[in-house]
């Protein structure tokens, strides 16, 4: 294995070596390889060797280079091996296409190109994308490809759809650029309208600190401003040029290419500002390319500051739809408050129970908002009945029956996605009972909605460990059984037995959610060891063990002593 990676390591270096045209240096990683695959009978580096052997001899002047690429070909067929295949087609595409017969390279470098979907383990495909735009462009074999302006124009391109962060996005046009035009820095910046700044999170050499400056100051604000296009061969001679910026970063700028950067209507967006042509000064086709890569360049701005503005348009509606959730809810609070704080606990409830279900989080997320909802027809039942201290007649009892069919009135009302549809689904599904005489379209089993189901179990624990208007919260061995008991009838079954397994801890906390109490931490570990299966073993019990018996009392504790404003009604 160890042998396999040094292998691949020397075929990387020598691949590295012969596109910066070191023929030498490539030899002696070639050589390497081949002796060792040779040792294991790797016939996969040996075809490769074989390949890149081939073309290194063409390469330095020998004619007699097909045996060796056919070779190649032929081992690389009988090892089945893509990279093998990959690595023989570039070189017969880089052959051709130095022999000027063009059209041949360009079917090797395709069929390399499909390979390299494939399998691209040498990284190659950029080289190959590159050679075929130089050879569509008409351009020379001869021209590098690791500077090669291509290289950076393809992967701006490509920016375009893979990147929609507006900072990384600057990042790498600024990087590429840099590297494209073969200067020492480069700073894209992008032109505020709204507060007529210019900003760029990558300039300067300081990473990380966004700098904004008015967009009438300093070079590329004279070009934001102007429309024109500086070449300064000698900085310091430039009155535009403001040196407080050098002495304060201990830079010294020398040469300066500044452009603006304009959209497809001809409107500028922004400005590049590269330092310090390596080995002389920008040139006039230096100033060509940087116009290629601006064209792709703003697109890839304009797509990002789009994305970011759709993105924060859409998190100002959720927290909008959000907050009238919740305003809707306390709405139903202000009208009871013995009442207020049920939604919240049985949104708490219900979000334990999708946890033990491993919801995803947008299904989560529905659940929840259809609990804080789930009562919000209530609005429309009186209030002699709403706030009535004492059993119900039976008319009244229809009477607020009818809070589930406002609530599925309401809500239907609203404009809503499909995927928020299901909110009003299960909002007013939770008096619906599994066995189908619940209320009010008498659905059953699963035809009720999974969140409906939910929030029957949620919706009844709370009402019954919470103080009514006529009595105290019930005992926890009376609560458990009417759950138990309503299993298959009341509720569905499997939920009954995912809720009594969720951790003694869980369910505590939401009874002191409306206190901002917190469970202590000598008692935590072992309510988090006990589910409420073992609560109610425990309560049916008699003779109970010293530990039992502690873990009943720990609970009940918990349980009996919330503040006397935490009530509630189902």
């Amino acid at each position: 294995m160890e042998n396999i990676t040094e292998n691949k390591e020397n075929i990387k270096s020598a691949i590295e070596f012969i596109v910066q045209k070191k023929y030498t240096e490539a030899e002696q990683y070639v050589n390497e390889a081949y002796q060792s695959a040779k040792e294991s009978n790797d016939s996969s580096i040996i075809s490769i060797c074989l390949t890149l052997n081939a073309f290194l001899k063409y390469s330095t002047g020998e004619t007699n280079t097909q045996q060796g690429i056919e070779e190649g070909y032929f081992m690389a067929q009988k090892s089945e091996d893509l990279s093998a295949l990959l690595i023989n087609e570039m070189i017969k595409g880089n052959i051709n296409f130095s022999e000027n017969d063009k059209n041949v390279a360009l079917i090797h470098y395709n069929n390399a190109l499909k390979l390299s979907a494939q399998k691209d383990e040498y990284n190659l495909s950029d080289l190959i994308n590159t050679r075929i735009k130089q050879l569509q462009n008409g351009m020379d074999y001869s021209l590098p490809t690791q500077t090669d302006p291509l290289v950076s124009l393809v992967k701006i391109s490509r920016s375009i759809t893979a990147l929609t962060d507006i900072d990384e996005l600057l990042k790498v046009i600024a990087e590429e650029t840099r590297n494209a035009m073969q200067a020492d820095r480069c700073t894209v910046f992008l032109w505020d309208k709204d507060s007529n700044e210019l900003w760029s999170k990558v300039a300067l050499g300081v990473e990380n600190k966004e700098i904004r400056f008015p967009a009438d100051k300093g070079l590329a604000g004279y070009v934001v401003q102007s429309g024109e296009t500086l070449n300064i061969t000698d900085a310091y001679s430039d009155s535009r040029f403001n040196p407080e910026v050098d002495k304060n970063t201990g830079y010294r700028t020398k040469t300066i290419l500044c452009m603006p950067i304009m959209n497809n209507n001809h409107e500028i967006i922004g400005a590049f500002q590269v330092l310090n042509k390596i080995d002389g000064i920008f040139t006039k086709n230096d100033e060509d390319l940087l116009i290629a890569i601006g064209g792709s360049a703003s697109i890839a701005l304009e797509n990002a500051q789009l994305f970011d503005r759709q993105l924060q348009m859409y998190h100002e509606q959720k927290l909008l739809f959000e907050s009238f959730i919740d305003t809707l809810a306390t709405s139903v609070d202000a009208r009871d408050k013995i009442t207020a704080g049920h939604s919240t606990r049985v949104k708490l409830y219900s979000s334990l129970i999708a946890d033990e279900l491993n919801f995803s989080a947008k299904d989560k997320n529905l659940l929840e908002k259809a609990a804080t909802l789930h009562d919000i027809g209530k609005i429309g039942i009186r209030d002699s009945v709403l706030q009535k201290e004492g059993k119900l007649t039976d008319e009244e009892y229809k009477h607020i029956q009818e809070h589930v069919r406002i609530t599925h009135n309401i809500l239907n009302k609203l404009y809503m996605s499909p995927d928020f549809r299901i909110i009003t689904e299960m909002a007013s599904s939770h008096h619906e009972k599994y066995d189908g005489s619940g209320y009010y379209r008498h659905l059953k089993g699963e035809e009720i909605t999974l969140g409906g189901r939910i929030l029957a179990v949620a919706d009844v624990f709370d009402a019954i460990t919470s103080k009514r208007h006529y009595r105290d919260k019930m005992p926890i061995k009376n609560v458990l059984g009417i759950i138990s008991d309503g299993a298959g009838s009341h509720f569905d079954p499997n939920l009954v037995d995912t809720f009594l397994k969720i951790s003694l801890d869980k369910i505590i906390s939401v009874f002191l959610y409306d206190t901002k109490g917190e469970i202590k931490n000598e008692d935590l570990a072992e309510l988090k060891a006990h589910n409420l299966y073992d609560i109610k073993n425990y309560s049916l019990t008699e003779n109970l063990g010293t530990k039992e018996q502690h873990t009943l009392d720990l609970f009940n504790k918990y349980y009996l002593n919330l503040a006397e404003g935490e009530n509630n009604e189902g």
